[in-house]
């Protein structure tokens, strides 16, 4: 073969490995740019939709509602409402109705006022603390303990939960309501029966009222303080302390989710 011949032979392959390089390298680029943009769409992070500038958190129950025991005074409720001003950069109303002592035929009366009606009216969420001083009555009637009185207590409690579940959606049947259970401060007194059945057995038949409403959330405590019981509570041995009140919070404010939607 000539050298011509050689030389064009050469100079024709060298052209096409260079084309074969630059058909490969533009498909890699390609190929793995694609992906890159794919996956920077998917881990783009989704906005968040800011709190209306009239969300409202009304709060009802008792002492626990009103946070005794915790000696900054926030309690579970003040505690939820920063974890929500955390998570949206707005602080939402509150309006912190509950009474120390209160049981819940007096809540029952309590949700039928007009100025508390309108404070429902007007709520995007609802967290209800009730049924500790019915079952527990300072301790009373664990101490003395009487089947067939704890269940008449329970019959009446039950009777008063769902008048007061019907009496606020009647008012206001778009906003999320988050009961919680009970927790036994009383787990010592163990030895002589077994109130970790009477309080569970207490929130299971709480839970199936709050079942019969869509819009009710049913927010177990029992297991929060079962095991470590005393760490959580403050020094009168039956409300929670403030590291109690955090594990409630903790607990509570996922819940709570504000997606922008229209009530």
């Amino acid at each position: 073969m000539s050298k011509s011949k050689v030389l064009a032979a050469t100079i024709v392959s060298a052209l096409i490995g260079l084309f074969f390089l630059f058909c490969l390298g533009w498909a890699i680029i390609d190929h793995y740019g694609k992906r890159n943009s794919d996956m920077e769409t998917i881990e783009e992070s989704p906005i968040k939709n800011d709190l209306p500038d009239d969300f409202t958190v009304v709060a009802l129950g008792d002492s626990l509602t009103r946070g005794t025991g915790d000696e900054t005074g926030k309690g579970y409720v003040g505690l939820v409402v920063e974890e929500l001003e955390s998570e949206y950069n707005k602080k939402p109303l509150i309006h912190n109705l509950g009474i120390n002592g209160q049981v819940s035929k007096e809540l029952a009366q309590q949700v039928k006022q007009p100025e508390v009606k309108r404070q429902i009216q007007a709520a995007d969420v609802i967290l209800v603390t009730i049924g500790g001083n019915d079952l527990f009555q300072k301790g009373q009637t664990l101490l003395d303990y009487d089947s067939e009185a704890t269940s008449e207590l329970r019959r009446n409690y039950l009777e008063n939960l769902h008048g007061i579940f019907k009496d606020i959606n009647n008012v206001n049947d778009t906003a999320t309501i988050l009961l919680l259970g009970l927790y036994n401060p009383f787990i010592e007194l163990d030895q002589d029966f077994d109130t970790n059945r009477i309080v569970r057995d207490w929130n299971n038949e709480t839970a199936e009222v709050v079942a019969l409403y869509k819009n009710a959330i049913f927010v177990p405590t029992f297991d929060i303080f079962q095991l470590s019981v005393n760490e959580y509570l403050y020094s009168d041995k039956f409300h929670p302390n403030q590291k109690g009140y955090r594990l409630i919070a903790d607990r509570v404010a996922p819940l709570i989710k504000w997606e922008g939607e229209d009530r």
